[in-house]
């Protein structure tokens, strides 16, 4: 169904990206106004799966009370392990887009009101001129909340370029550093080339300190996330040294163990899976070796607090 161009305030360079889609790296070319037909099958509305309060981040981006997250539907990776498929799948039966932008401002607001200070965009790759517009909007009435770009890094740096000054935390995923695993995995052969890209830009927006306010609460920066995956130690040991090479050791990083097997991948010989202590000690042990100074870690157990269920109101209840 084609989207009303006067529903979203858009800029007029939105409205013409959105016309003929190159926002991430697939450059489809889609006319998000006339449909999602592009890659994410995401067309030019809201594409939001569910707005809550998260607790469940890093201590500095949930924040004492937690942090006003927005999940949007559809995304620009297709990854075979997805812990958000429901929503991130072109055939998701949780897939979002009825909620207009009127409705999703008032949800916002209605969350900060209660003293949340911190806005997440949870896998905005796909839709950045809806998340400009979003925060345009809440700057305009008089909310001013810490936004967070916490997005999968398959980002055009161009893109990350145009958000300087809007976004005050970066929050990117550093999946791989190994085309053929990211092509096998999520269906990306130059990811790692790509995320390499942004998240310099990233770095170069921020710099490597995580400046946090008297209560911990990040206010400005970069934090770089990788997932272990279960059998692929080397790889994360890979792309902890190109961390270190390529940008610093000073920069922060969280270093997850919550990865479990999805429905998609339970009969995966690798994935099928939860993760070993002995390997996560493992790549712990190479970061510290690397001289990381900054970041998380998480208990063996955390992959059974990490599972949502987005047909639920609130996804982590």
């Amino acid at each position: 169904m084609p989207v009303n161009r006067l529903t979203i305030p858009y800029e007029q360079s939105d409205i013409e990206i959105l016309s003929d889609c190159t926002l991430c790296p697939r450059e489809c070319r889609a006319d998000r106004f006339n449909g999602g037909t592009g890659w994410c099958r995401a067309d030019a509305g809201m594409n939001i799966a569910s707005i809550c309060i998260h607790q469940g981040e890093e201590p500095s981006i949930s924040g004492p009370d937690g942090i006003c997250n927005i999940f949007f539907s559809g995304c620009n990776l297709r990854c075979i392990y997805c812990q958000n498929h429901e929503i991130s799948r072109p055939d998701a039966a949780c897939r979002g887009n009825s909620i207009c932008f009127e409705d999703a401002i008032k949800a916002i607001t209605n969350i900060l009101d209660r003293g949340i200070r911190a806005v997440g965009f949870v896998s905005p790759s796909h839709v950045v001129p809806q998340v400009k517009a979003i925060i345009k909007t809440l700057n305009s009435i008089g909310y001013k909340p810490i936004t967070v770009y916490n997005t999968n890094s398959y980002d055009r740096k161009e893109i990350i370029r145009s958000l300087d000054g809007m976004i005050d935390v970066y929050l990117p995923d550093y999946k791989y550093v190994t085309p053929e695993l990211s092509a096998e995995f999520s269906g990306a052969l130059n990811y790692p080339e790509v995320a390499q890209a942004a998240i310099r830009e990233m770095y170069y927006q921020k710099g490597s300190v995580l400046q946090t306010d008297n209560e911990g609460r990040a206010e400005r920066g970069i934090l770089i996330r990788h997932l272990v995956l279960p059998g692929y130690l080397a790889e994360s040991k890979k792309v902890l040294s190109a961390i270190a090479e390529d940008i610093s050791t000073g920069i922060s990083i969280s270093l997850m163990s919550q990865y479990y097997p999805t429905l998609n991948v339970r009969k995966h010989k690798d994935l099928g899976r939860t993760l070993h202590r002995s390997e996560y000690e493992s790549v712990v042990n190479t970061m510290e070796k690397l001289g990381f100074r900054n970041g998380w870690i998480q208990d063996m157990d955390s992959h059974m607090n990490y599972r949502p269920d987005f047909s639920r109101e609130h996804p982590f209840e």
